[in-house]
């Protein structure tokens, strides 16, 4: 598996940030750490290995980040707005910088043109980034897999509610998302996984409470309910990768 290894200053973040690059070609996808996650996850934790066989087919290429979850979500006793901010600003740096870095590579190492939608992959808090990525920019992320997500903000941020906030948290924006509003067009012509299993340490409640609004909405996405074995854990998850990856892959 052809593999790179990335460092650049983040004007976004005003630091250096580091990736890895999975695979020769295919479709670019970025992959979403767990809480506190770094972008070696995907390898040192067998994502890669999971998603191997259609890296080495060319028809997936990954880009593996770090989170700033220790900063934001994570840091519970720090200042909420501070927290927030810099959580946006990470966002920031996954639409200004991960998105053209990936897409330009995907673009000439498959000899396309124009701008090839990006799909977007992460399990625990990594699809609940994922799902925020997919939800808020339907113009760049046109497939998402989130695994085992929470959907609401409160998660980290609690009672605290402001603008921010707000934006990323699914669970809100979307309810409020009008009706006819043209991402619902865009979100239906995209493909949307949201899977959770129902066992130790899963929370399918915030799954159930998205997967409400999205009905409500008429937005189409694949949501799946594990059993009571399926537990928050990478066992079930690289099950998942492997059951969800030909539908997520297909070019249809």
């Amino acid at each position: 598996m052809e593999t790179q290894y990335c460092k650049w200053y983040s004007p976004s973040l005003g630091r250096d940030m580091e990736c890895k690059v999975y695979g020769h070609a295919g479709r670019p996808m970025i992959y979403i750490p767990c809480q506190n996650g770094r972008f070696f996850d995907f390898e040192n934790f067998h994502m890669a290995g999971t998603w191997g066989p259609w890296i080495e087919d060319g028809k997936l290429m990954v880009c593996s980040i770090d989170t700033m979850d220790a900063e934001t979500w994570s840091n519970v006793y720090g200042d909420p707005r501070w927290r927030i901010e810099r959580h946006e600003a990470w966002n920031r740096y996954i639409v200004d910088e991960v998105v053209p870095f990936i897409r330009n590579r995907a673009n000439e190492r498959n000899g396309w043109t124009g701008f090839p939608g990006v799909m977007v992959f992460g399990a625990s808090l990594g699809a609940t980034h994922a799902a925020n990525l997919y939800f808020r920019w339907p113009d760049i992320f046109d497939r998402l897999l989130a695994l085992s997500g929470i959907y609401t903000a409160e998660y980290g941020f609690g009672a605290y509610m402001d603008d921010l906030v707000y934006l990323n948290s699914p669970v809100h924006y979307m309810a409020n998302l009008p009706v006819g509003h043209p991402y619902i067009e865009k979100y239906n012509s995209h493909k949307a996984v949201f899977c959770v299993g129902q066992g130790p340490w899963e929370m399918p409640d915030s799954t159930r409470q998205l997967h409400g609004i999205l009905d409500w909405k008429e937005i189409y996405a694949w949501v799946d309910y594990w059993g009571f074995d399926c537990a928050h854990d990478w066992e079930w998850w690289y099950k998942q990768v492997v059951y969800f990856a030909p539908y997520l892959l297909d070019m249809g």
